[in-house]
């Protein structure tokens, strides 16, 4: 983005914040549904969790400290949104989380959207099955290209913590799929 200290600028003035926003959204609208796509996996999911993405982002602009970039700001709300729904959606289910990742990829290959093959179907699987922060940081670096310092800011944690994640990760992710 240009100038970020003035976006947010016209972001928060009431005359140009509406132009503002609709630039932010289709400025973001693509990486942010990528994003929570990778995490909640069904399309029509990842609509309603992208609104209420920027339905909170906007609601909460004035609040904005800017102690961190705007993309890694929005990419939080998203990805707390994201968490959000799969824990809404466990436990009305009454089901585990990793449970509702299971249900969503079973549904991934009729999902007219998932325009993967079986590797691509495998990879998702085995991602699934790893530990939420592992997932995260997994779909962050290798689906989004994600820089460590990007997703440092985004999850609030130590580029070596990520670092390890991501190794720890890959392993799993290697292990799962040697097993197949």
């Amino acid at each position: 983005m240009e100038d970020e200290k003035a976006f947010i600028s016209e972001l928060l003035n009431p005359k140009t914040q509406e132009a503002a926003f609709r630039k932010l959204m289709a400025q973001y609208s693509r990486p942010l549904y990528s994003h929570i796509r990778n995490i909640v996996i069904n399309h029509d999911d990842t609509d309603d969790v992208l609104q209420n993405t920027f339905i909170k982002i906007f609601k909460n602009l004035p609040n904005f400290k800017e102690q961190s970039k705007l993309f890694s700001w929005m990419y939080r709300i998203a990805t707390n949104e994201a968490i959000t729904f799969i824990n809404q959606r466990a436990k009305k289910s009454g089901i585990t989380n990793e449970e509702v990742q299971q249900k969503a990829l079973q549904n991934l290959e009729a999902d007219e959207y998932f325009e993967g093959d079986t590797l691509q179907l495998q990879l998702q699987q085995a991602v699934a099955k790893l530990p939420e922060k592992q997932q995260l940081v997994f779909k962050m670096k290798y689906f989004e290209d994600l820089k460590y310092e990007e997703i440092s800011e985004i999850l609030n944690t130590s580029v070596g913590a990520l670092k390890a994640s991501y190794h720890h990760a890959v392993k799993k992710i290697e292990e799962y799929i040697k097993s197949l």
